[in-house]
C-alpha cells in the first residue's frame, strides 16, 4: 500500500483508536487522516465478524464518500470487510442498492448526512447496534448546514459506541459539537490550518482582464503535469473551460450543478490523465486525493481563509511537493491579510511577467466593493449575490464585486485568448421587487393611498386646474 512510516496524525491516532478511546483530531489537509481511522477500524471489524453494520462514516460530499469507499476496498482487500457509499444525486437502481446495503448490514457505511436521513425517514435503517461513528471533514459539514442532521443521526445511534471526529480546522462550533457527541475524548492537534511545507505558494496581483492571459502564460511557462483551477463561482467554471480549450489546452469542469454521473466522469478523466486541467468550485477542495498533483491555481481569492488552506492542500500531499498560485484583484487584497494571519506567514507577491502592463498596488486595507453597495448582493457568504459582474474574473469571489476598470490596462500578449466577454449588466434583484415585511430599505408601500381611498372626496371647485386621480395598484 506504500505505507512505510506513519504520518504524525496516524502515529498518534491509531493507538488511541485501538484502545477504544473517543478522539477529536485536527491536522492539516493531506496528512493521512483517512488512513488514520480506516486502518484500525478495518482491523477490528475483520476480527469481530459482525453480522450487522458496525461503522458509520459521515462526510460532507459525494466525491469524498466515493473516495473513502475506494480506500476501504484498497486497504481491506485481504480482509472480510464490506462497504458502500450512500450519497444523493444517484439513479433509482442505486437507491435500491443503497437500501439493500442498509438493510442487509454492510460492515461500513460511508454517507452524506442528507441522503442518510432520507433513507432513515423510510424506517428500514437499523443502526441500533453500531460500534463506531466517524465524522470526517466535520468542519465542512457544519459549514454546509448539516449540524441538525448530524445530531438527529447521532440520536438514533447507541450511546455505547466509539466516536472519532476528524477536522482540518478547529472553530468553536466543532468544540460545541464534540461536547455533545464525544465522551472524554483524547485530543490531537497538528499544525492546525497550515498548508503543508512542500507547497510553493505564490500570489499575483492582477486586474480581472489580465487573469486569462496570465493563466495561459503560466501554463505554458511552468512544467504543469496536471492542475486544478479553483473558482468561487459556478458560472465561471464553463467560461474558464471554454477559454482554456480555445488556448489549445485540454480541460474539463466540475461543479455541483452537474449530475453525479457527470461529476464522476470529469473527476475520473482527470485522474486518468485524459486531460491535464480541471476547473472546479470548492466541492473539490476537501478531502479529494489526486495522485501527484503538480499545480493548484486559485482564479480568485476564496471567501474564507480556511478555504484557501483546503484548496492549496490538494497539492503536496503525503510529503510530496507542489505549487499553489493565486490571482488577487484589487478588491480582494484584504483577504490576503486574513490568510497570512491564519497560516502565520507572509505570502510572496510576484510581479506580472513582462508585457502585461501595471498591476494593482498591494493594499490590504482596501475594501472597495465597487458599484451597488457592499458586494452587490448578500454581505457575506452569499454565493448568489445580486448584480452581474464582468467576465470570469470580475472580482472572482462569491460576492460578485466589480471594481473600476483600471487605467492603462495591459494589452494581451500575442497568441493569448481573448478574456471572457463581459456579460450585459442585469438589473439587481432587489430593485423594484417587493420586500418582506419588516425589511429595511427599498421602496415602502404608500399606506396613505389605502387611507385616502375610502375618504369622501370634496367637490372639485376648479376642475380645469385639478390633477387626474392616481390609478390604484391592486396587485
Amino acid at each position: 500500500m506504500g505505507y512505510n512510516t506513519p504520518t504524525p496524525v496516524q502515529q498518534q491516532a491509531i493507538p488511541l483508536i485501538l484502545e477504544q478511546k473517543d478522539i477529536i483530531a485536527c491536522a492539516q489537509t493531506g496528512t493521512g487522516k483517512t488512513a488514520a481511522y480506516l486502518l484500525p477500524l478495518i482491523d477490528r471489524i475483520s476480527h469481530a465478524n459482525y453480522d450487522f453494520t458496525s461503522t458509520l462514516i459521515l462526510v460532507p460530499t459525494r466525491e469524498l464518500a466515493k473516495q473513502i469507499d475506494e480506500q476501504v476496498e484498497g486497504l481491506g482487500y485481504f480482509a472480510p470487510v464490506s462497504s458502500i457509499a450512500i450519497y444523493g444525486g444517484s439513479k433509482g437502481d442505486e437507491w435500491e442498492q443503497q437500501k439493500r446495503a442498509l438493510t442487509g448490514g454492510a460492515d461500513i457505511i460511508i454517507a452524506t448526512p442528507g441522503r442518510l436521513m432520507s433513507h432513515m425517514a423510510l424506517g428500514y435503517v437499523r443502526l441500533d447496534q453500531l460500534k463506531y461513528l466517524v465524522l470526517d471533514e466535520a468542519d465542512k459539514m457544519l459549514d454546509m448546514g448539516f449540524m441538525d442532521d448530524i445530531l438527529k443521526i447521532v440520536r438514533a445511534l447507541p450511546t455505547e459506541r466509539q466516536t472519532l471526529l476528524f477536522s482540518a480546522t478547529m472553530p468553536k462550533k466543532i468544540r460545541d459539537l464534540s461536547q455533545q457527541i464525544l465522551q472524554q475524548p483524547e485530543e490531537i492537534n497538528l499544525a492546525i490550518s497550515k498548508p503543508a511545507e512542500g507547497i510553493d505558494q505564490r500570489l499575483y496581483l492582477t486586474y480581472d482582464n489580465q487573469k486569462l492571459p496570465l493563466l495561459e502564460h503560466l501554463i505554458r511557462e511552468l512544467e504543469v503535469s496536471n492542475m486544478i483551477i479553483f473558482t468561487s463561482r459556478k458560472s465561471n467554471v464553463n467560461q474558464i473551460v471554454r477559454s482554456l480549450r480555445k488556448m489549445g489546452f485540454e480541460a474539463e469542469g466540475i461543479m455541483s450543478d452537474l449530475t453525479q454521473e457527470e461529476r464522476e466522469k470529469a473527476l475520473q478523466g482527470f485522474k486518468n490523465k485524459k486531460y491535464k486541467i480541471l476547473v472546479a468550485t470548492d466541492i473539490l477542495s476537501r478531502g479529494i486525493d489526486i495522485d501527484s498533483l503538480s499545480h493548484v491555481l486559485n482564479f480568485d481569492m476564496p471567501q474564507d481563509a480556511e478555504d484557501y488552506v483546503h484548496r492549496v492542500g490538494r497539492t503536496a500531499r503525503a510529503a510530496s511537493t507542489g505549487m499553489a498560485i493565486t490571482f488577487v484583484n484589487e478588491n480582494d487584497m484584504y483577504r490576503v491579510r486574513k490568510v497570512e494571519q491564519l497560516i502565520e506567514r507572509d505570502l510572496p507577491k510576484l510581479p506580472l511577467p513582462e508585457g502585461f502592463g501595471p498591476a494593482p498596488v498591494f493594499d490590504p486595507t482596501r475594501r472597495d466593493f465597487g458599484r451597488g453597495g457592499k458586494g452587490g448582493g448578500r454581505a457575506s457568504g452569499g454565493r448568489q449575490g445580486g448584480g452581474q459582474r464582468s467576465g470570469a474574473g470580475g472580482g472572482g469571489d462569491r460576492n460578485r464585486r466589480r471594481g473600476p476598470k483600471p487605467e492603462g490596462t495591459a494589452p494581451r500578449p500575442d497568441g493569448n485568448s481573448r478574456p471572457i466577454k463581459a456579460a450585459s449588466p442585469q438589473p439587481r434583484a432587489e430593485q423594484g421587487a417587493p420586500r418582506a415585511e419588516g425589511q429595511e430599505g427599498g421602496q415602502k408601500p404608500n399606506r396613505n393611498r389605502s387611507r385616502n381611498r375610502n375618504r369622501k372626496k370634496p367637490g372639485n371647485t376648479n376642475p380645469q386646474n385639478s390633477n387626474p386621480p392616481v390609478p390604484q395598484d391592486n396587485n
